[in-house]
């Protein structure tokens, strides 16, 4: 099975340590992944931002470089999202727009092989207990995107219950939006640090020392939240969790 990283420009430009994670635990389940350094961002900023048309041609630069892989695996939900969700949109509108159908074509033979990594880990490879081991104690915080459009369920919480050392707590209102949502935390700034604050005061209540997800985007709000109120607790990407080995010091 050829298998490609779509790292996403967020953990490219902000968490490349997320992208080591994800080599290094597939690596370690035996799978070959490859890095194609042609890939970019996948338009998901420009589209949500009202720039449709000109996401498009992003798109096609992603069909284009993860083309010829068995799966691509991304260790984000929202950009997973972009890809499965609202590349099909894109393709749709061009065609209704009388520009086509060469987008829809284009974009066909990656939509089905686009994996966000837990997905990757559950349904592809078929497992759940991966071989790690994280001695803290650790909440769940299903993002949106994740949630909502990829239906990922219980799929990270199972992974999460099968690391060794680790104790999994509870988090109260776990499916409300940590306040991100991209743009949105710029346009509806209070409102977004508002959403943000409930998050990390849930997070704080369950006596955790981690608050872990499956994506950085929301991580990096959440976290910054965490850092002005002075929890004291730390943000973690769960394939930094599920990456870790009783043999290295975890962090």
């Amino acid at each position: 099975m050829r298998v490609a990283l779509f790292l996403t420009c967020v953990n490219d430009t902000l968490y490349p340590d997320t992208g080591r994670a994800v080599v290094k635990l597939l690596t370690r389940l035996g799978v070959e992944v490859d890095f194609p350094m042609a890939q970019t961002c996948c338009g998901q900023a420009h589209y949500n931002t009202g720039y449709r048309h000109q996401a498009e041609p992003l798109a096609r630069r992603f069909a284009d470089v993860f083309r010829g892989y068995d799966a691509i695996v991304t260790p984000s939900g929202s950009c997973g999202a972009m890809v499965r969700e609202l590349y099909p949109r894109m393709g749709e509108r061009a065609q209704a727009e009388g520009r086509g159908a060469s987008l829809s074509a284009a974009l066909a033979p990656v939509i089905p092989k686009t994996y966000e990594l837990t997905e990757f880990l559950v349904d592809v490879l078929g497992v759940t207990d991966v071989g790690a081991y994280y001695r803290h104690t650790v909440t769940y915080h299903p993002t949106c995107h994740g949630l909502r459009s990829l239906g990922l369920g219980e799929r990270p919480r199972r992974l999460l219950e099968a690391v060794k050392g680790l104790e999994l707590v509870e988090l109260p209102g776990a499916e409300e939006c940590c306040g991100f949502g991209g743009t949105f935390a710029v346009k509806n700034s209070d409102v977004s640090a508002a959403m943000g604050a409930d998050k990390v005061r849930n997070a704080a209540e369950t006596g955790a020392e981690v608050l872990c997800a499956a994506d950085n985007s929301c991580l990096m709000h959440i976290g910054g939240t965490m850092t002005r109120l002075g929890s004291g607790m730390r943000s973690v990407h769960i394939a930094e969790i599920l990456a870790s080995t009783e043999e290295e010091p975890t962090v």
